[in-house]
């Protein structure tokens, strides 16, 4: 019924937990997993091998990043669904029955999500709308508060499943029909927002893309990929290649429009470090982040590759 899929990269702990989350989760027999190893040093391909036997696996020699890397398992995947998961996903009973039973009730449907939590089961961001010049210039909480049906809340308890523009790509369930329809991810986007361009381009084709709240996924926000500044940068270069890719005449205009607010972020971290007087330790790895992230803007913004491989 559903292949799933899970790119990974030095995350073995984490990856084992998610697999696990899955065979204690999901109908015998009515799954396959593939796990696409993007040339990890921690022993992720021989304890999936060891613990897990029957899993599917593709290993690459590098990091190749999260698109192309999900794009060589669902080259080869002919189920009718898809579901993409992140290492630091655990699923929780019948997370993934919710979601495909919405995708069965709705033949609109291209992509659905369901609700990603925190370690402490608070909710995480699960849905985004699509970035824009609004979205860059207005406070987001003010958008859901003017149009709460064009930007619906995070912060609301939802009943039942709403239409989003996007789901977030730590768990998102997709129908073969739509990819066949749009194609693949794009894998100009290395790491962020390869989702969102994805489900833009669904939604231009005329499916849906849902949030399904009853489906409940534990998320490690953050694990994959880290905080620090090579995934800030991966972060800055995908948003650039958005912009480019869906606002090409007014691209410049984004770009100037992001590093002033990187610019700005930074003077106020400055300042929040003099008040403090500098014994906020958070405050003074932010600023060497800002610091860093200038000065690769002024580089041109060029291909990461420290401790996030082959960035394209």
């Amino acid at each position: 019924d559903v292949s799933i899929v899970i790119v990974n990269w030095n995350t073995r702990d984490h990856l084992l937990r998610c697999i696990a989350s899955l065979h204690r989760t999901c109908k015998a027999g009515g799954f396959e997993v593939w796990v696409v190893d993007n040339g990890s040093q921690d022993g992720s391909v021989a304890a999936v091998r060891e613990a897990f036997p029957g899993t599917r696996l593709i290993v690459n020699a590098r990091n190749r990043g999260f698109a192309a890397a999900n794009n060589q398992a669902l080259r080869r995947i002919g189920s009718p669904y898809v579901l993409l998961l992140n290492t630091d996903t655990e699923l929780t009973p019948q997370a993934v029955a919710h979601l495909l039973d919405h995708m069965r009730q709705c033949p609109e449907a291209g992509m659905v999500c369901g609700q990603l939590l925190n370690p402490d089961g608070s909710p995480q961001n699960s849905f985004a709308n699509f970035p824009s010049l609004l979205t860059l210039l207005t406070n987001e909480g003010l958008l859901r508060w003017l149009w709460p049906g064009r930007f619906p809340s995070h912060r609301r308890k939802y009943a039942a499943a709403i239409e989003v523009d996007s789901g977030i790509g730590a768990c998102l369930l997709v129908r073969q029909a739509a990819m066949a329809a749009v194609g693949l991810l794009d894998e100009r986007f290395f790491f962020f927002l390869e989702e969102t361009d994805w489900a833009r381009r669904m939604r231009q084709a005329g499916w849906k893309v849902y949030f399904v709240p009853q489906a409940r996924i534990y998320h490690a926000q953050g694990q994959s990929v880290g905080h620090r500044f090579p995934s800030r940068a991966l972060f800055f270069r995908a948003r650039y290649q958005y912009f480019h890719k869906w606002h090409p005449r007014t691209y410049p205009v984004f770009y100037g429009l992001i590093a002033l607010r990187l610019g700005l972020n930074t003077v106020l971290t400055l300042l929040g470090i003099a008040l403090s007087l500098g014994r906020l330790p958070g405050l003074r790895r932010k600023l060497a982040t800002y610091l860093r992230l200038i000065a690769w803007h002024f580089e041109g913004c060029p291909p990461i590759q420290e401790r996030t491989g082959d960035a394209a």
